[in-house]
């Protein structure tokens, strides 16, 4: 979407563009469980750990951080699944994430904006569940990365 802006300098019209925010996700699988994590902040619900790709940071990295950030884990045997970019995803703006499966190293322990972090079974998950996340965990198993 394009939109004008005028210079603070010069008055003259300056084009700007409003782009989706990118996001990175991380799935932490074992045999029969996926771990989540319960939002502090809105949306309220429970998510996949993950959040905003930080400027000049790759959506590899993102996901590491934010992984260790949410939950103390560290990633090993981590492959990029698919990229979910459905405007309406986040209700709070348009977002586009990067989703990532993985294996957790080290001792759980929610941190940042994660009040609590549990892995659940997967065909007893909890609700509600964040944004699509749901259908990410849907489409992984779908695709036989997790059973």
């Amino acid at each position: 979407m394009k939109a004008t802006i005028q210079c603070p300098h010069c008055g003259g019209a300056i084009e700007t563009f409003r782009n989706p925010y990118p996001t990175a996700d991380i799935l932490f699988y074992r045999p029969g469980e996926v771990l989540l994590i319960r939002r502090k902040n809105p949306p309220a619900g429970w998510a996949l750990p993950g959040g905003f790709i930080d400027y000049g940071e790759s959506a590899e990295d993102a996901a590491k951080r934010e992984a260790q950030e949410e939950t103390g884990l560290t990633v090993r045997n981590m492959q990029q699944f698919r990229v979910y970019s459905k405007p309406g995803r986040d209700p709070r703006f348009h977002t586009l994430t990067v989703v990532f499966i993985a294996e957790p190293e080290g001792e759980l322990c929610a941190g940042d904006d994660a009040s609590e972090a549990q892995w659940f079974r997967l065909n007893d998950l909890p609700t509600p569940i964040a944004f699509d996340h749901a259908g990410i965990i849907a489409d992984v198993q779908k695709a036989g990365q997790i059973q």
